[in-house]
């Protein structure tokens, strides 16, 4: 069963970035600016803290229709009613993931290469993180750039929706998109904006010119 998501821009909040304490306050501002699917990231707080967080950021969204997906754990994304979880290759494989949180949740995972493609299930995963496109500073550990020509090759063996997701800003989410991409996932180039609001509006006509002339939106 596939839960249908609006990757099309797709906005981490990461403490790395951002202070969780400013994470409502930046999610609305991405909202405010046409992201379409949000996700909180932060590995350093506590599970209490990290539930009232997603809680909080719920709260401030209620009412816009947009998803609201928690890094990693997905027991704290039950107990925060969050809308799904976002999984990574070393993290709580998705059925038991599935398990905890019913057939309604958003469950995604990250493919960092070729050898990762045996991981995806689409009976329990409904989308997958792509990555990285290019090279990133924002997570120290992550793998080597894939290139455009690299991820278009493992995009196109992979069933499920893609959202593209390192290093992307305004500059080349066209380039993500016309590589196979349904959406972009972003950090800095909204978080580290002057005006979250406006970066998240350029990243949309970029998406969404890319995606028209690709034949991927309409």
């Amino acid at each position: 069963m596939s839960r249908r998501v609006d990757l099309r821009l797709y906005v981490v909040l990461d403490e790395a970035t951002t202070p969780p304490a400013a994470f409502a306050d930046l999610a609305e501002a991405a909202v405010a600016g046409g992201a379409t699917t949000i996700q909180l990231r932060d590995k350093r707080s506590g599970a209490r803290s990290l539930i009232a967080l997603a809680q909080a950021v719920r709260t401030r969204l209620h009412g816009r229709n947009v998803p609201v997906i928690v890094n990693d754990r997905a027991d704290l994304a039950l107990a925060a009613g969050a809308d799904g979880v976002h999984l990574g290759q070393d993290d709580l494989p998705a059925a038991f993931a599935r398990a905890i949180l019913g057939q309604d949740a958003i469950i995604g995972l990250s493919v960092t290469s070729e050898a990762e493609i045996g991981t995806v299930d689409p009976a329990l995963v409904d989308h997958v993180g792509l990555g990285p496109i290019f090279p990133t500073d924002t997570k120290p550990d992550a793998a080597p750039a894939l290139g455009p020509e690299r991820f278009a090759a493992i995009r196109r063996l992979l069933a499920l929706p893609v959202v593209a997701i390192g290093g992307i800003d305004h500059a080349n989410a066209a380039q993500a998109i016309r590589a196979g991409a349904d959406g972009v996932a972003v950090v800095s180039a909204v978080a580290r904006a002057a005006d979250p609001i406006a970066a998240a509006r350029a990243l949309m006509v970029e998406i969404e010119r890319a995606g028209r002339e690709s034949g991927r939106h309409r």
